[in-house]
């Protein structure tokens, strides 16, 4: 019978250093990380004002809640970010037809003004919060006039006002 040896491929006692080629790579990785350092800071840290939310997706997924007010980083190309601003927002609805319950056509336009509260849900919950709103807002007018006669508005113009406000 024959009998198998088995050599042993290890370098046994043997240490190697990187020599100088590896030295050199060393060297300039580091290099590079130094120099490039206060450029990719401006990349990754972001400012967030008094009056704003950040929210944050990794990955497309929501990272938690708003970030802000103040300084927050990012990781470029992995998170994206959206600000919000909670500021009392105004805008006009324009002119338009309404009939009212007594089959008057009047002419109607509003001022609205509204705040986000809650930014995480606005960014997530609905694709454009601002045109949300304003359709909401032209919606409700239509439907709370639709269901009064022209004297009731008339006459009852601040309580009909506090009913779309409370909407």
């Amino acid at each position: 019978m024959k009998r198998v040896t088995q050599k042993s491929y290890s370098n046994g006692d043997q240490s190697r250093s990187s020599g100088f080629c590896g030295y050199l790579l060393t060297f300039f990785s580091f290099l590079l990380v130094f120099l490039t350092f206060p450029v990719s800071v401006w990349f990754c840290m972001k400012i967030v004002q008094e009056y704003e939310r950040a929210v944050i997706f990794r990955l497309g997924q929501l990272l938690g809640s708003a970030k802000g007010p103040g300084l927050f980083w990012i990781i470029p190309c992995v998170d994206t970010f959206r600000k919000v601003d909670l500021r009392k927002v105004s805008f006009d609805i324009p002119p338009q037809e309404v009939l009212t319950k007594d089959s008057v056509t009047i002419m109607v336009d509003a001022v609205v003004y509204y705040r986000v509260f809650n930014p995480t849900v606005s960014i997530t919950k609905v694709e454009n919060a601002n045109h949300a709103t304003q359709m909401l807002a032209q919606t409700t007018l239509r439907n709370m006039l639709g269901t009064k006669s022209l004297a009731d508005i008339l006459k009852y113009r601040e309580e009909v006002s506090e009913q779309m406000e409370v909407r």
